[in-house]
């Protein structure tokens, strides 16, 4: 469905032939009406070869995630808002969630409290959380296993911490050890501990709990993209073998990244994606093609002219560089092979009075359809062989292949977030293998690149990120988004029809010699634009995991008096002991080399990990704590 407004031409794209479960309300949410649903196990199929070892993996054959809803935070609608500043200007007033307030989004106050139960119409999702919590929820409350039919993961490339998140809105040039540039946010804290804890080690254990989700999350037509550089490439390529399969791999991509000045050895361009198919015989794709021109590129071996008196002849550096400088009525073309290696047709070809064969190989196409192109013109005598013709304009386009070099962000102008990947490299990835309508999920949102690019392509979304930096630079970025309007192959039926593309004739060879009509190439990354209108943002919601829950002091007494207990049986005492003791002895280290030393550490009582007060050397007075 497109809604719309006539009178200024803005128009957005609303999924009405999806639905989405009643997520609670933030305001609406109780104890009991919102109760925690346990813990969820996943296990790893410990059978799987090859496999990558690292510390803690033959320990964690298996991983619990807290099952948690998510919280409705905020409803926004770009095209309602727009409405209702042109409506105040006009004296009339219209609510700015005039969307959500359909029959169905507003259900009675019973039906609005049975969260998870009762079905709405779609928007979509912008999630402030971990991604391991967010994506369990949506397997364990929203039954979504199997709904996705693209995830474009995007993780901090390795174990350095200050390179990989962005502690404030307006600050970009984020540099590795500097204090100044550590984010302040606790989740963000508790997410480098447990990524970082154990370096290189905790990484692989994070991305592999995550991608055994994203493996379910994903519809069995689905593709896993995830980007990473030549650091942990390698690694990376193993965990993914693992949890989808080394026969469902489809390809490894790399784009160019920067122009890698700076570099102390070999300077380094590229970054890469790694593609897995759920189902390597079912993927869908879509092949992508680029517009072949000579002064663009993909026409470097058409170096040959026809002018219109019939000449022949090579192209000037000049005709290359600038084609308007060809006569008019020129045709650009390159000459093909007409034999094969394997086996064949062997005849002679007569053209006048020469005989051609095809020497110790076989001729590519039988002997009457070799007539054929002669007679149409599509044969040169090359010396001692035969060559076909290839005009330029047979196929003005070149198929997308797994090295992409027109991505690189420059100078980096518009960059809104420090690891802000190109807009093309997630579009990309988008079009080859989605459709108008299917839902993409980015679980490491950063700056809302997928989540834009789902917005642009009528793809639905759900992204989420740890970081609340990440969650307001990717809201005013979708909020702020002005797109092309591209024309649906039905109206009637909504986004989820397709849109209208434009098509290319592919003459070949075969399609000549056989008298056949060309086949028709679809461009899906060129859908046919209705200049006439705009079109912004469509509905979405700001969601968040639930804040952990202040217990009451009943409830910290009852828990201290059974830890008192506890501590007691297990012997946990004399292990804090332990845990002290080396720590007086050996002090803590820390980043640069620096070592925290103490003169005193006190634990408190009734605690079952270590809760200490402690003075430094130099006197600082401090808190520790372990969990």
């Amino acid at each position: 469905m497109v809604k719309g407004s006539e009178q200024n031409g803005i128009k957005q794209y609303v999924h009405d032939d999806q639905k989405r479960v009643n997520n609670p309300p933030v305001g609406l949410v109780t104890a009991e009406t919102d109760r925690l649903d346990g813990k969820r196990k996943y296990h790893f199929d410990p059978h799987l070869d090859p496999q990558l070892q690292w510390a803690g993996k033959t320990e964690g054959t298996s991983f619990d995630v807290d099952t948690v809803s998510l919280h409705v935070h905020e409803r926004i609608d770009p095209l309602t808002i727009i409405e209702a500043v042109r409506r105040r200007e006009l004296q009339e007033q219209q609510s700015l969630f005039h969307y959500f307030e359909t029959k169905e989004n507003n259900p009675p106050i019973r039906e609005a409290i049975e969260f998870y139960k009762h079905s709405q119409g779609w928007s979509n999702r912008l999630i402030a959380g971990d991604s391991l919590l967010v994506m369990n929820s949506l397997l364990e409350k929203e039954g979504m296993a199997g709904k996705v039919q693209m995830i474009y993961i995007d993780p901090p490339y390795g174990i350095r911490y200050g390179s990989n998140f962005q502690p404030f809105i307006n600050k970009r040039d984020v540099k590795d050890g500097k204090d100044e540039d550590l984010t302040q946010e606790p989740e963000m804290i508790r997410a480098f501990r447990d990524t970082w804890e154990l370096g290189i080690h905790s990484y692989l254990t994070y991305l592999r709990d995550r991608l055994l989700l994203v493996h379910e999350l994903l519809h069995e037509t689905g593709s896993c993209f995830l980007q990473i550089s030549d650091e942990n490439l390698h690694h990376v390529r193993e965990v993914l073998d693992e949890i989808f399969g080394k026969r469902n791999f489809c390809s490894i991509i790399s784009f160019v990244k920067s122009s890698g000045l700076g570099a102390v050895l070999l300077p380094r361009q590229t970054d890469y994606l790694v593609w897995y198919a759920k189902d390597i015989e079912r993927v869908k794709y879509r092949q992508l093609y680029r517009t072949k021109a000579l002064d663009v590129g993909g026409a470097s071996a058409y170096t040959f002219v026809l002018l219109p008196d019939g000449e022949t002849r090579r192209l000037t550096q000049e005709e290359r560089e600038s084609p308007a400088n060809l006569p008019q009525g020129s045709r650009v073309f390159r000459y093909g092979d007409l034999t094969k290696p394997g086996p064949g047709s062997k005849y002679g070809v007569r053209i006048g009075d020469r005989t051609f064969t095809s020497g110790n190989r076989w001729w590519g196409i039988p002997e009457e359809s070799m007539y054929r192109l002669i007679e149409k013109g599509r044969v040169a005598i090359r010396g001692p062989s035969l060559s076909y013709i290839r005009y330029l304009d047979d196929f003005p386009a070149y198929p997308i292949t797994n090295a992409w070099g027109d991505t690189g962000t420059g100078s980096g102008l518009g960059k809104i977030f420090v690891v802000q990947t190109d807009t093309r490299v997630v579009e990309r990835c988008v079009l080859m293998t989605t459709d108008p309508g299917d839902l993409v999920l980015d679980p490491t949102c950063g700056s809302g690149t997928t989540a834009y690019v789902a917005e642009e392509w009528g793809r639905r979304w759900i992204t989420c990120d740890t970081s609340r930096v990440a969650i307001t630079l990717a809201k005013q970025r979708l909020m702020t988004a002005v797109h092309d309007y591209y024309e649906l192959a039905h109206p009637k039926e909504g986004v989820a029809s397709g849109f209208r593309f434009r098509t290319l004739p592919h003459i070949t060879l075969k399609s000549i010699a056989n008298e056949e009509p060309p086949a028709q190439e679809t461009l899906y990354n060129q859908p046919i634009e209705d200049k006439s209108k705009k079109r912004v943002t469509g509905p979405f919601t700001i969601e968040a995991v639930p804040s952990q829950r202040v217990r009451s002091l009943e409830e910290v007494e009852k828990s201290s008096h059974e830890a008192d207990i506890s501590i007691s049986r297990s012997g946990e005492t004399l292990r804090q002991d332990e845990w002290i003791s080396e720590m007086l002895s050996t002090g803590i280290r820390g980043k640069g080399g620096q070592v925290l030393e103490f003169a005193r550490i006190e634990p408190l009582g009734g605690t079952r990990w270590i809760h200490a007060e402690a003075e430094t050397k130099d006197g600082k007075k401090i808190v520790i704590f372990w969990t």
